[in-house]
C-alpha cells in the first residue's frame, strides 16, 4: 500500500464532539475512530473485503447476517 490519503473534512461541531467522546470511550483518536467507522461501513456494504482490514479485532458483522 502506498500510504494513507489526507483530506479536509467539514463536520458540525456537535457531531465532532459526539465523535470525540465516542473515540475516547474506545481509546482511539478521532482520526482512528473515523477510519474504524469507514472501514466497518465499507465492509458491511460489501465494498471492501474483510481480509483487507488492518488487523482490527472486530469481525465483519455482515458475515454472520447472511
Amino acid at each position: 500500500m502506498a500510504g494513507k490519503k489526507s483530506f479536509v473534512l467539514r463536520i458540525d461541531p456537535r457531531d465532532y464532539a459526539a465523535l470525540e467522546k465516542w473515540a475516547a470511550d474506545e481509546f482511539r483518536s478521532v482520526n482512528g475512530q473515523l477510519e474504524w467507522i469507514l472501514n466497518k461501513a465499507l465492509k458491511e456494504a460489501g465494498r471492501k473485503r474483510a481480509s483487507s482490514d488492518s488487523g482490527d479485532s472486530t469481525s465483519d458483522v455482515s458475515d454472520t447476517d447472511e
